[in-house]
């Protein structure tokens, strides 16, 4: 009778926890195509909600190829690969002189303090060593 009490109780948090990791690889995935929106800290941020809500989803976005890469190396590692944070330097630098070209004055500079302030906080990461593959 306490299990099955305790999996009533955890049914609806685990929709919750479907439901976030959901939208978060979605936004993951537009971020592919959208500069100012990053990848990767929405798919680890799915498979968090994933690991609370299914093993198979779960297991599925680890599997992925495209997706499962960054999400095994930060778990193992807590490290991200250097090529991903130039290239996320880059596109917050040009996405930022955009912003800053576009929008009116009082706002210009909102967008390059929050990039410089990402910026700064993902090289202050570690570095992920390249693993050989199998």
């Amino acid at each position: 009778m306490t299990t099955e009490i305790t999996n009533r109780q955890r049914r609806p948090l685990r929709w919750l926890w479907l439901l976030g990791g959901g939208c978060s690889l979605a936004l993951g995935v537009v971020g592919m195509f959208l500069p100012l929106l990053p990848t990767v800290p929405f798919v680890l941020l799915a498979a968090f909600c994933f690991s609370r809500g299914s093993e198979r989803y779960e297991r599925w976005l680890l599997e992925h190829p495209t997706f499962g890469p960054p999400v095994r190396q930060w778990r193992e590692q807590r490290a991200v690969p250097l090529r991903a944070k130039q290239v996320a330097t880059l596109m917050m630098a040009l996405s930022s002189a955009l912003a800053a070209w576009y929008l009116p004055s009082p706002w210009r500079w909102l967008p390059g303090l929050c990039c410089g302030a990402v910026a700064l906080w993902l090289w202050r990461l570690p570095t992920a060593v390249a693993r050989p593959g199998p």
